[in-house]
């Protein structure tokens, strides 16, 4: 009589790598490491091919992870700053700017001045460029993973004052505590009264040596009297933002006006 021998199955060792596999994706899932678990397998494959070490494929996974944290969190951090957009370093014309101005700005790109809580200020006539200039180089700190907040000067004392109405003043001033950088777009540009600059001048008070403030202003000093609306308060304001400060003054001419000259230039011919 001849009996039948059934051979036992052989999907087992296929089986405890799919258990293994689900066992390891749960967990990596839990530990809250997407990149490693989305492309753990193809990377052990690809160790694998390419006789890799067990360090270098873990080094891989843990480059990957980090790479993908650092883009996610810069563009948390632009949508964060909330700056205007298409005014990038690349799309920026530093040939018209002075040399001095120009290298002022390259050494500014390595951000150690939000490091010191210095601030920035940048002078210069309407259409010199000054709006674009903070903005791209604020673009490029964002891309290194500092915070900063773009606004400006008119949307920030209407914001401050609805807060103060609303008994949120000093939990506003708070938030915007967070941010190494705090813009301030236009200062001077549309005169305020005086219950808006007190609050104004209240942000630049608590922020001093706190945080950096970069801003942009069409007025100089000497005409500050203006914006504050009395001597005192705009003394201590100067003084605020002078005392740790990098000025930079745009005279150059108006950007817009020199591109509708060459339009009407073209036209004409």
């Amino acid at each position: 009589m001849t009996r039948t021998v059934t051979k036992p199955a052989a999907s087992k060792p296929a089986e405890k790598k799919s258990d293994v596999t689900s066992q390891l994706t749960e967990q990596l899932k839990e530990l809250r490491l997407p990149t490693i678990r989305d492309t753990f397998q193809e990377s052990a494959r690809r160790a694998a091919s390419e006789n890799l070490s067990h360090l270098a494929y873990l080094s891989d996974l843990a480059t990957m992870e980090c790479e993908s944290r650092r883009e996610g969190r810069i563009k948390r951090l632009m949508t964060k700053s909330q700056l205007p957009s298409g005014k990038t370093w690349d799309s920026f014309n530093f040939t018209r700017l002075p040399l001095n101005v120009a290298r002022q700005m390259e050494t500014l790109r390595d951000g150690s001045f939000l490091d010191r809580r210095e601030n920035i200020l940048i002078f210069g006539k309407p259409g010199s460029g000054k709006s674009h200039a903070l903005a791209a180089l604020s673009e490029q700190l964002i891309l290194q993973g500092r915070s900063l907040l773009f606004t400006t000067c008119g949307l920030l004392v209407q914001q401050l004052l609805i807060a103060k109405r609303d008994l949120r003043l000093p939990k506003l001033i708070k938030h915007m505590s967070s941010f190494e950088g705090l813009i301030i777009d236009d200062l001077g540009y549309v005169q305020q009264n005086r219950e808006e600059m007190e609050v104004l001048f209240t942000l630049l008070a608590e922020r001093y040596e706190r945080g950096s403030v970069l801003l942009t202003s069409n007025l100089a000093f000497s005409k500050w009297d203006q914006i504050f609306k009395d001597a005192m308060t705009t003394a201590a304001a100067i003084d605020r933002l002078v005392h740790h400060s990098v000025i930079i003054e745009l005279n150059v001419p108006s950007f817009r006006v020199e591109t509708a000259k060459k339009s009407k230039t073209k036209t004409s011919q």
